[in-house]
């Protein structure tokens, strides 16, 4: 499968196949003429990239549990719990700070009484 079809496929433009290529994410080969070509799984292994960006991971995390996927995009062995439970705890402390943030910002902004 040729990069055209992997990001009409997936829905994910060219330009993000290749940073996810550049990030050791996703695989190709390529062509004698130096055109990417990619397995039949490729568009599995996009939608689980996506799926745990979307889960706020960063790419050097992917890269280390993204041969633990298995099964469906979204299930994850087992050994993985701790890693994505110490990534949830960060994502839930910044949220506080940004709350916190949020609160102060409204203070400032209220009518002084």
């Amino acid at each position: 499968m040729r990069i055209g079809e992997l990001a009409r496929e997936t829905g994910v433009s060219v330009r993000l196949l290749r940073y996810y290529e550049e990030q050791g994410l996703l695989d190709a080969d390529r062509t004698p003429g130096g055109q990417r070509v990619y397995a039949a799984d490729a568009p599995r292994t996009v939608r689980r990239i996506r799926t745990l960006l979307d889960a706020g991971l960063p790419t050097r995390v992917i890269r280390e549990v993204l041969d633990c996927v298995c099964g469906g995009d979204t299930e994850v062995e087992p050994c993985l719990t701790p890693l994505l439970l110490e990534q949830l705890e960060g994502i839930e402390q910044r949220i506080a700070r940004l709350e916190g943030s949020r609160t102060s910002l409204a203070r400032l902004l209220a009518p002084q009484a």
